[in-house]
């Protein structure tokens, strides 16, 4: 089952991070020095997607001009002999081929994904959830890549959360099939915790077969008048064999504020030459009275 093609919604209204998002969408907030929009991208072609369907809304199309080139800025650039700068800049350019669907109106996650059906078309394919980004040696996407093409099924990964936080996740009902992998039989949406059926959380990274799209135009709207891509991912599982994955890495949620910030602070020890300095000023902070 080869997927070459990744939807990423960026359609939303960013409410959870207002104000920061009242004017710049969400995706485009940055970690360190790159918007988030562009970190999930690049996981998505070091997985080996050659295409990237972004669902913006009409109104908000700033994630789509990120991957444009900026003529008078590379002009600008190469005449001050900023050249290494210059690279990455174009480098950003080439990560991946674009198609646009469009959301006129937000409707859910589920609705989304389904705008983008026409540019998927009958193949498989995977949702990246730009607010979900990791830091791990071999890419998240790509793991769960290797897990979906190895059992021609759909797969979503997992991670164990804590009781507290369980009703803020989808939650699936597992079965261990070997080791990080698992059969999944059933989803609740934010469940109570009594209720939950596990502590799995479907977070952030889909491969879906294309057969979700009549299942999601079929669901009928919730709370809201949303449609959940849970409820597609449900009536999926009903149909077909799937799997989750734990994947291996750390998750960012960036929708959350201490996520964001903490995703700041992971990234930015990651970079030489920022990650001395950063250290030295964490210590200050968590530790003002020992001796620097």
């Amino acid at each position: 089952m080869k997927v070459r093609k990744a939807v990423i919604p960026a359609a939303g209204l960013g409410t959870r991070m207002l104000p920061a998002s009242k004017v710049i969408p969400k995706e485009i907030l940055p970690v360190v020095d790159k918007p988030a929009i562009q970190i999930v991208v690049e996981e998505a072609a070091e997985s080996g997607i050659e295409e990237i369907i972004l669902v913006l809304s009409p109104n908000h199309t700033i994630a789509l001009d990120h991957f444009h080139s900026a003529l008078e800025l590379e002009r600008h650039l190469e005449r001050r002999g900023k050249l290494d700068i210059l690279e990455n800049l174009r480098r950003t350019d080439r990560l991946a081929r674009f198609t646009t669907a469009w959301q006129e109106q937000p409707m859910g996650l589920g609705h989304a994904v389904l705008q983008a059906r026409s540019a998927v078309g009958g193949e498989p394919f995977a949702v990246i959830l730009p607010d979900d980004i990791f830091d791990s040696e071999r890419p998240c996407l790509r793991q769960l890549l290797d897990l979906s093409e190895s059992e021609k099924a759909p797969a979503v990964a997992l991670m164990r959360v804590g009781r507290s936080e369980i009703p803020r996740y989808g939650i699936v009902a597992v079965k261990p099939a070997r080791p990080r992998v698992y059969e999944l039989h059933g989803m609740v949406e934010k469940p109570p915790v009594e209720q939950a059926p596990s502590d799995f959380a479907i977070v952030g990274r889909y491969v879906l077969t294309p057969d979700i799209f009549e299942l999601l135009a079929r669901a009928k709207p919730g709370a809201g008048g949303e449609i959940q891509l849970t409820d597609g991912l449900l009536a999926l599982n009903k149909n077909r064999q799937m799997f989750g994955y734990e994947f291996k890495g750390t998750r960012y949620d960036l929708g959350d504020r201490v996520g964001y910030l903490t995703a700041q602070i992971g990234f930015g020890l990651k970079r030489p030459e920022l990650a001395d300095n950063l250290r030295a000023w964490l210590r200050r902070a968590l530790e003002p009275d020992v001796p620097q």
